[in-house]
């Protein structure tokens, strides 16, 4: 919105800092930044007085979770609402790739949403069913991944580029659109196991965010990407200013969701945030690198994967508990020592995935 502040501009005044991204993207870091500080404990209080017994705790988790009985959930909101905020004021909003991130990440939003109200609701862990959860989010996805297609340059066009591998694409053709459902839809979910302990997923969610922000800048730009030797994709530089209102809103939140939390995300935020990187991949043709960037929720995943696989199969388990964040509280380790041993992980993986960009 306020990027049409530069008609005001006569190349030299201050209304000319409106046309560069990255001034913009801190102005969007900010207002989302604000926006959490702001609306944080008032969000929370109205969570509490309305859910009462807040998020429902399962009986086979970990011992140590029903000490944070009462503790509300639906914190997701805090972060959507800041993001939506900042993405709208410092943004393009004529550019197709923030529009298919907004829209990929609101619809993930509303699920989740819904999920979260049906579980404090009936007071149940078992909240919207799965099938219609996934049938939902497999439109969205499919919808999206056709939508960013139409605007990928013509050599780009359900192509799969690979990372490291300079000029290498494999033509998908029809199979890219169901591609890009596996990533948006995996990153999704991905994400949303992840949330298992208090400022587990955020911390990692705003690490690959920002990776992938960075990312879209350098790829957006014809300069760059001559340098660089990556595939050019026109107007995804905007996606950094998306990125910018995932960090900002992030650390608004992350506030009230250190240990121990005063607020959990819920699926509003975790299918929300998921969705929304699997539509920057998919936006930015870095679809490969989103699994290097979020490999800490590549791992979390399989681990559910392969315990369930294993325990169908044999009958015996693979880790104390699945996710793995469990299996670690299992064998002793302190919840913010699980944590920021996690956050590591994933800084170490968002360097990797920046290399990416050069190795070549």
């Amino acid at each position: 919105m306020l990027y049409w502040l530069t008609a005001l501009s006569d190349g030299g005044d201050f209304f000319n800092l409106f046309r560069y991204i990255t001034f913009r993207a801190g102005g969007a870091f900010l207002t989302a930044l604000i926006f959490g500080f702001v609306f944080g404990k008032p969000l929370i209080n109205v969570l509490r007085r309305r859910q009462g017994k807040g998020q429902p705790i399962r009986d086979d988790g970990p011992e140590g979770h029903f000490l944070k009985a009462g503790t509300p959930t639906m914190g997701g909101l805090l972060i959507v609402g800041a993001l939506l905020t900042s993405t709208l004021l410092w943004a393009r909003l004529d550019n197709p790739f923030v529009l298919i991130c907004l829209f990929v990440t609101m619809s993930y939003g509303a699920i989740g949403f819904a999920d979260d109200y049906a579980k404090v609701s009936r007071q149940t862990t078992a909240g919207v069913s799965g099938k219609i959860r996934l049938l939902l989010g497999f439109a969205i996805a499919a919808i999206a991944g056709f939508w960013a297609a139409q605007y990928h340059p013509e050599g780009l066009q359900n192509q799969l580029a690979l990372p490291i591998f300079k000029d290498t694409l494999i033509n998908l053709g029809y199979l890219f659109i169901p591609f890009c459902v596996i990533v948006i839809v995996g990153a999704a979910n991905s994400v949303n196991l992840t949330d298992g302990l208090d400022g587990l997923a955020i911390m990692p969610v705003m690490i690959a965010s920002g990776t992938l922000g960075v990312i879209a800048y350098a790829v957006g730009r014809v300069d760059f990407t001559e340098y660089l030797d990556v595939h050019y994709v026109p107007g995804t530089g905007e996606i950094l200013i998306f990125t910018a209102g995932i960090f900002g809103g992030g650390l608004g939140f992350l506030w009230y969701n250190a240990p121990p939390a005063a607020v959990f995300m819920g699926d509003t935020g975790s299918l929300a945030l998921g969705g929304a990187l699997g539509a920057i991949a998919v936006s930015t043709k870095h679809e490969l690198v989103l699994a290097i960037v979020g490999g800490l929720f590549v791992v979390e995943a399989l681990s559910v994967i392969i315990q369930v696989l294993y325990f169908k199969r044999t009958g015996k388990r693979v880790f104390l508990m699945a996710p793995i964040h469990h299996h670690y509280e299992k064998k002793g380790w302190a919840e913010p020592q699980i944590v920021i041993r996690f956050w590591i992980i994933s800084l170490i993986l968002a360097m990797i995935g920046l290399a990416t960009l050069k190795v070549r």
